[in-house]
Formats: structure tokens, sequence, C-alpha cells
């Protein structure tokens, strides 16, 4: 016995019921055509790219394009485009780290993206704990007058990072850290005027280590103007006070905004957040400056506060622009405050039983 084939019916216009007709899909011709992006030259969609790889705000437009047809993935990562990522556009979030965001990385390093060299440096060299690898990254950033690598590389030599206590070199910290403040760095210039102050590791000066802690604020107040944020929403009228020394600017009323942090610090936070929150093992603490993300290498790396002795910090920068920020608020002082201050709102650097060099805050 054959099936019934089943045939749908309908009732026309008249009321009788005849079956449907079924209906044929008309293809359009005009898709045959030559595809209009094969006829630019490779010449011009590279400098679109280009261009858009400097300009991206994060890695999604970027990788967008990519997956769009073979050509543009070919033409998009040719490592004269992959030199020109910008500082969001391998903005990689540690949640969505892998083994194919560490290639894509390393490609642009070996392309010469100083962005990328200094961010993958950072990762290889407090998460990856490739110290060797990731201090060369850096260096070679650093090498090229890339000014966030730089001041990292005087940072590592401050704290003697991936050493010992005497693997310290105040020298080249400071050298370095000149360099990067010639460039305009700003937690350069504030280190470097910490460093004149306290004669740490150059000889004492006083007026000009205030000198570059005024021009530090100033290209940090010069940064949130150009960013256009609303005047009224950080610029308070200051309360009489008696100033000793050169005090910050909020000190004067000018509650700057924190400055935008680097995605490859950025990248530290989350990475050590997701890890056990403030502490990385093994009694190594973080530096408690929330935009740093810095993890110590070795017990007692950083120095920390000789008022409360809770927070600890990996430079005097991220001392100073904490302590403006938050820690001025919290900073409640301990059983045993630590003397030596100089009473004007400098940073200075003491020892004590425990090994750790002591931060001496300005209090107010």
């Amino acid at each position: 016995m054959f099936p019934v084939r089943q045939t749908k019916r309908v009732f026309n216009s008249t009321g009788v019921l005849t079956p449907a007709r079924k209906r044929r899909r008309c293809v359009s011709s005009s898709n045959t055509g030559p595809d209009l992006l094969d006829s630019i030259p490779d010449e011009l969609v590279v400098s679109i790219l280009c261009r858009l790889a400097s300009t991206s705000r994060c890695p999604a437009d970027f990788v967008s394009v990519l997956m769009t047809c073979k050509r543009l993935n070919s033409l998009a990562t040719c490592p004269y485009v992959l030199s020109r990522m910008s500082r969001k556009a391998i903005a990689v979030k540690a949640q969505n780290w892998s083994e194919s965001a560490h290639r894509f990385l390393k490609r642009c390093a070996d392309a010469g993206s100083l962005e990328a060299c200094y961010t993958l440096g950072m990762i290889r060299f407090y998460c990856l704990q490739n110290r060797g690898n990731g201090a060369s990254l850096m260096a070679k950033a650093a090498i090229n007058s890339y000014a966030p690598a730089l001041y990292s590389l005087a940072v590592i030599q401050f704290n003697g990072s991936g050493g010992s206590k005497n693997d310290k070199d105040l020298r080249a910290g400071v050298a370095l850290c000149a360099r990067a403040a010639f460039l305009g760095h700003v937690d350069a210039l504030r280190e470097l005027g910490h460093c004149l102050q306290d004669g740490y590791g150059v000889p004492q000066n006083v007026t000009e280590g205030r000198r570059f802690l005024v021009q530090a604020n100033a290209r940090e107040l010069a940064a949130v103007l150009s960013s256009g944020v609303e005047a009224r929403s950080w610029l308070t009228l200051p309360q009489p006070q008696i100033h000793h020394g050169c005090p910050l600017l909020s000190d004067f009323g000018c509650n700057v905004p924190a400055p935008e942090t680097h995605p490859a610090n950025r990248f530290l936070a989350d990475w050590f957040a997701l890890r056990g929150g403030d502490s990385p093992g093994d009694g190594l603490r973080l530096c408690s400056h929330g935009g740093c993300g810095r993890p110590e290498i070795r017990k007692h790396e950083f120095r920390r506060c000789s008022v409360c002795g809770v927070v600890n910090y990996c430079s005097r920068a991220c001392q100073a622009l904490d302590w403006k920020l938050r820690h001025k608020m919290d900073c409640a002082p301990a059983e045993q405050v630590a003397a030596g201050g100089d009473g004007e709102g400098n940073v200075q650097i003491e020892g004590n039983v425990n090994g750790d060099d002591v931060l001496v805050v300005p209090m107010s």
C-alpha cells in the first residue's frame, strides 16, 4: 500500500476548495556581480586599518574587522597595522586572558607596538612570573622613549624587584625616573620630586624637588581640563589653612579626579583580585593604591605607612596619589607612631625591625 501524499487545500474567492500551488524562490541576479571591496587597493585598505587600530576604543572594535572576511583578516594582522595598535585596542581583561590573547599581544610586540611591549612585559613580569622576558619587553619599549615603561623599570630598580634587597639600584632608578619625567610622565615627576626632597638616590635638593612636584600637579590639572570634565564637579573653594612646604593641588581646594588607569595596571589589579584579593600569596602584598596593581615579589619589598601601618606602596608616587585620593581620610594613628617626619608633608623612608621600609606620610 502506497502512502497518500498530503496536499494543502485552500478556499478561493468563490468558496471552491482548490489545492494550493507551491511558490518558487526567485534568486536575484544582482548578487552575482563582483565584490566592490576587491577593487580597493591593498595600500588604501591598510591605511584605513591603521587608522582603526590607532583609534579603537576596545579590542572588540578591531577584532570584529578580523572576522569580516579573509582579506581583511590577512591585511589587519600584517606587522604594519599591528605596530600601530592603540592602548585601548590591546586592553585585554584579566578574566578574558587566554593563550590566543597571549599570542595576539606577542604578535603586536614583535611588530613593534610599544603599547604591546609594555603591557605584555608587565603581565609576564608580575603575573606570569617570567621576570627576565618581562623586563626585556619593558626595556624594549623604554629604549624607544615610552614613558610608562621607563617609570616601571625605575620602580623595579628602587625596590630591587626580582632579586634581593641588596639588588636595589637607587641611582639607576633616579636616572630612569628623570628620563620619564622629561617625557612628561606625571608619576615620574612626582617620584623624582620626592627623591630630590629626601636625597634618595640623588643629592638632596629641596627646592628642585618642590619644583618637580608643582610641575607634576600642574600637568595633572591640565590633563583634567583637556579631558572636558565639568569643572564644577571637582573644583571646590579652599579652606583657610596654614600650608608648609609644597602641598598637592587638592590641598589648595582642587579635588582633581583620579587619572585614568593604564590597561596594564588594571590587568594586574584584576588578575590578583581574581586569585585571592589583596594578597598574592606567601605573605606578599599588593600596592595599596588602587590604580597600581603591582605585587610584592619578595616579603617586605614595599614600604608601609608609618602612621597606621596598614597600607603599603611600591613607590612614593603611589603613596602621594593614594594619600590625597583616599588614605588621607582613612589613616588612623597606630599605638606606636614612627618618628622622624619633617613636618612639611614630605615622604621619607626609614627602617624598622621587620625589615620594612617606612613611608612617613603628611598629617593634616
